[in-house]
């Protein structure tokens, strides 16, 4: 069995960001970086898997500059068996249509049997890639996956779905699957394991190997940080008061209240 998990390295999000000079993405010199948190549910159900046996391999697939070999070789440590970095020094200008075309070009003829992603990115947030990627493959997807079952060429999973409710899908291999918080708790790589994956293979290529141009279908035109608009007013006192205070605010602000 061959398993595919697509992750990518995000900005920690405790990070102070910048507006870069450009005006359209954030100023990343002097950012942490770390694994997407979905992705990191996606590596672990891989290598869950792979430790029921079957002679599973996993191969970790990156996008971005040669930064993100970082967050790769941590998927290696975790336990994917090798990597391939996808060499982009403008991913982050990049539409979820290129970014997942450039995923499926390079999928397309390994044969893989199960693709796991993060449900989203942290960064951009646009939970599009791994749909994308199942429908140019023409293979099955299943999106927000929180349970997991593989039983033969079937696969049983329990999808988180608004309001808190469950629902369960069963789907025959080779399918995609986007992976959501509680899915199962990833793993710290052991010392062992990160000193194993320093001779685990990583292979570089360059995108214009997966990815023919023209441009982007979008772009990001303008990113700012918003103005603050004042700050909130605290009232204190008896409720009858109160009421009469917010009546006048209201009156005086919105004219709505007689």
């Amino acid at each position: 069995m061959k398993i595919l998990v697509c992750i990518k390295q995000v900005p920690d999000m405790e990070s102070r960001f910048k507006v870069n000079g450009e005006g359209t993405w954030y100023e990343d010199s002097d950012l942490a970086w770390r694994m997407n948190e979905y992705d990191e549910y996606a590596v672990e159900q891989a290598v869950q898997l792979q430790s029921q046996g079957g002679g599973a391999e996993i191969t970790v697939l990156s996008i971005g500059p040669d930064r993100v070999k970082e967050a790769m070789k941590k998927a290696l440590a975790m336990g994917a068996d090798k990597g391939l970095h996808i060499q982009d020094d403008s991913s982050h200008k990049r539409d979820p249509w290129e970014i997942a075309t450039m995923i499926a070009n390079f999928a397309r003829n390994e044969g893989f049997d199960l693709i796991f992603t993060g449900m989203q990115s942290q960064d951009r947030g646009s939970a599009q890639v791994g749909i994308l990627v199942a429908q140019m493959l023409g293979i099955p997807a299943v999106s927000t996956v929180v349970s997991f079952h593989y039983d033969g060429g079937t696969v049983t999973v329990k999808r988180e779905l608004e309001g808190g409710t469950k629902a369960v899908v069963k789907v025959p291999t080779p399918a995609l699957f986007t992976c959501q918080l509680g899915l199962n708790t990833p793993r710290y790589p052991t010392l062992p394991n990160i000193m194993k994956a320093k001779k685990k293979e990583l292979t570089s290529i360059p995108a214009a190997q997966v990815l023919s141009e023209p441009a982007a279908v979008v772009s990001t035109r303008a990113l700012f940080v918003p103005q603050k608009k004042g700050g909130a007013r605290v009232l204190e006192g008896e409720v009858s008061v109160l009421v009469t205070q917010l009546v006048g605010i209201l009156k005086e602000k919105t004219g709505l209240v007689k």
